[in-house]
């Protein structure tokens, strides 16, 4: 296999997008559906990993929030979870965020992938909170800083 690459997405690559975050975030994690998708969809920017058969198989969207850079709705199949997938989606995201003159990064990370964020040079920011029924905490990054993929 080689190493994971990932791009920004376009509409041709939201079915799967969605049908991916669905995977993972409602069947697997027990999301509401109408809590999965929101109206930030529209105007984010989307990134995806896809693997040696072109499925996508990770996903994250950032969004610009009070002049800070937001990553959210990172997703990557339970199949190919450690392979590289969703770091290459989060380098995708990072450089967006410079392109757009971002250098704060935020994000709710579910306190199961604490760890890869922290890998990825995050540090957590205040307490675990309960979002959608999962553990969460807020962790950012400086990008630039000890980032990983930028």
């Amino acid at each position: 296999m080689s190493r994971p690459t990932a791009a920004v997405a376009t509409a041709a690559d939201w079915s799967e997008v969605v049908a991916l975050r669905t995977r993972v975030f409602v069947e697997e994690q027990g999301v509401p559906p109408e809590v999965e998708q929101d109206a930030a969809d529209a105007t984010a920017v989307h990134a995806v990993a896809r693997d040696d058969a072109g499925r996508v198989v990770a996903t994250g969207r950032l969004l610009e929030r009070d002049g800070r850079a937001v990553v959210g709705r990172m997703a990557v199949d339970a199949a190919v979870r450690g392979a590289g997938h969703g770091a290459a989606v989060l380098g995708v995201l990072h450089r967006e965020a410079l392109a757009r003159g971002l250098t704060e990064v935020e994000l709710h990370a579910q306190v199961s992938a604490r760890g890869f964020y922290e890998r990825a040079g995050y540090t957590a920011v205040g307490g675990e909170y309960e979002e959608a029924g999962i553990v969460h905490v807020t962790m950012r990054l400086l990008l630039g800083h000890g980032a990983r993929g930028t």
